[in-house]
């Protein structure tokens, strides 16, 4: 019975969607995380009866047929990534880009990944890192006698040493843009990495043409929504326990045929 097989498909395309959903609700409080929303598409058909074909020999052809879906399969898991809220902390080295534009991170490898999370620190070093150290690019080195740092909405980072009254600059923050968001692959620690999908790097100053401005003291929220996610996870829930009725009924429909007698 193709009923038992569609179902199932049923299943397991809502214990996706409650995978991300719960991905979602458990990332509720990370700095820059972008929810994600599972998306799917129905599988082949059999044509018992195609439309279109001629049903006598007098010309007449079947209006709509008869095609029986085989069920459900996973399309996508699409990254939504607008913006969350910024939270002000009052931490010097937290930052949040107020738009569009990721932060540049050099990983031990060499390779740069992207992030939107700014709750940045310094190093023994002095220079401006990740909470896993790792270097933020390009490389922003505080002096050990700085007593206060300002970063400019455009990126600018200066700093006020001891007995010098007039700021200076150090450095300068930079953001990169990529045509596809979506397209970006997530590898954990809030990092994103370049793929073919989400295209080449454009990396500007904050502030210019289509790029976002950079808020000192500030870092990203989550973009979860708590009651949405909620709702569709009850919703999620609803079509897995529709699909495991399904089963129970078909399973209930072969018991009796296989007791018929002739």
């Amino acid at each position: 019975m193709r009923a038992l097989r569609t179902a199932a498909s049923g299943m397991s395309a809502q214990q996706l969607n409650v995978e991300v959903i719960s991905n979602n609700i458990a990332n509720m409080n990370t700095v820059g995380f972008k929810r994600q929303r599972a998306e799917f598409q129905d599988l082949l058909y059999q044509n018992v009866e195609r439309m279109g074909a001629q049903s006598s020999s007098q010309g007449t052809v079947v209006p709509t047929g008869i095609q029986i879906g085989a069920g459900v399969k996973a399309g996508s898991v699409y990254r939504i990534t607008e913006q969350g809220t910024p939270t002000q902390t009052g931490g010097r080295y937290d930052m949040a880009v107020d738009g569009r534009g990721y932060f540049q991170v050099t990983l031990p490898s060499g390779e740069t990944a992207y992030t939107r999370a700014g709750n940045f620190s310094v190093n023994g070093e002095g220079q401006l890192v990740t909470d896993d150290g790792y270097t933020v690019e390009p490389a922003i080195t505080i002096p050990q006698d700085a007593v206060d740092v300002t970063v400019s909405k455009s990126g600018q980072v200066q700093v006020i040493s001891a007995g010098t009254p007039a700021p200076t600059t150090v450095g300068q923050l930079e953001i990169a843009t990529f045509f596809n968001e979506a397209g970006l692959e997530a590898v954990g620690d809030n990092l994103l990495m370049e793929t073919a999908a989400s295209g080449s790097a454009t990396v500007g100053t904050p502030g210019d043409a289509g790029l976002g401005q950079i808020l000192q003291g500030y870092t990203e929220a989550s973009n979860v929504d708590a009651v949405a996610e909620i709702s569709a996870l009850i919703i999620a829930q609803r079509a897995y326990e529709m699909n495991s009725k399904v089963i129970t009924t078909a399973d209930q429909m072969l018991s009796v045929a296989s007791q018929v007698k002739s």
